[in-house]
């Protein structure tokens, strides 16, 4: 018998116990067994659809029987099933699962399949979901002490509100996760990373007394940080700002890349930086 075949038999056999007699409790308890082996067939048969729809027939069964863990349990393993099908349907049941790791204390759970929501709507290119939920889940890990998690969906945060041209949420993020880490040994080392990006946001702005007083704050909060290189190249972007000089921006951006290369969240902020300054050399020029 193919698996396919294997995982209805299971299923019928499972939809007979539900729709017969028995003692309340049990016939969901049997039933849910039998889900379970159905679904695992429809697994194994990569059967995605109907596997996914059999789990959360388990996970109803779960909840019948008051097993909140377990039905939670069931409805993540369906969402992953339909990862491979349909992002909607993963979201809707990883929701209920998050509802119901709420209901019963699970709280680092629930942050964490929150964070699963987030990375969908992401890979949906739905930005303005994906920031609701990193920022369900970093105050979900916050709440737990799980510092770590937290910031990495706040960063998450971050770089799309960066993206979205809302850099001061951006700024502020990055600023108090240089603060946050300052304390820790083991971050530290990420302080300087940290308040590069919350500078290149200030770049975009571009106020360049912002930027000269945000140097200024970095390096009473951070002593160390006016002998890196990243404190270097926001220092002399800002000098190139200043004197509307797109050729020593040019060549500071170059310098710094060569050394570090810059990822694509930087470039395309560098590049609006640098598309501000030559509209502002070509507003110089029509004025001369």
């Amino acid at each position: 018998m193919d698996l396919v075949a294997k995982g209805d038999d299971f299923e019928k056999k499972a939809e007979k116990k539900l729709n017969g007699w028995g003692i309340f409790g049990s016939k969901y308890e049997d039933a849910a067994d039998l889900f379970d082996k159905a679904a695992n067939s429809f697994k194994l048969a990569k059967s995605w659809e109907k596997a996914g729809s059999t789990y959360v027939k388990l996970g109803q069964c779960h909840l019948k029987s008051d097993s909140k863990h377990e039905a939670a349990s069931a409805y993540v393993d369906a969402a992953h099933c339909y990862k491979k099908t349909s992002t909607t349907e993963a979201i809707s049941c990883l929701a209920q699962a998050v509802d119901m790791y709420c209901d019963i204390g699970r709280i680092s759970m629930a942050a964490r399949y929150f964070k699963e929501i987030a990375e969908l709507y992401e890979s949906d290119a739905n930005i303005e979901k994906s920031m609701e939920y990193y920022e369900k889940a970093a105050d979900f890990f916050q709440n737990e002490d799980v510092t770590t998690s937290a910031n990495q969906c706040k960063q998450k945060v971050a770089e799309f509100s960066a993206r979205l041209e809302q850099y001061q949420t951006s700024i502020d993020i990055y600023e108090d996760i240089a603060r946050q880490s300052l304390k820790s040994n083991l971050l530290k080392y990420g302080v300087k990373g940290h308040l590069l990006n919350a500078g290149l946001c200030h770049l975009c702005k571009g106020d360049v007394v912002a930027i000269t007083n945000a140097l200024e704050r970095y390096q009473e909060m951070d002593p160390t940080f006016s002998g890196t290189r990243e404190y270097k190249l926001l220092a002399d972007i800002a000098a190139a700002i200043d004197e509307e000089d797109v050729a020593k921006f040019t060549d500071t951006v170059k310098d710094f890349d060569s050394m570090t290369p810059l990822d694509s969240w930087k470039t395309t902020l560098l590049l609006r930086v640098k598309e501000k300054l030559k509209a502002k050399e070509l507003e110089e020029d029509d004025l001369t």
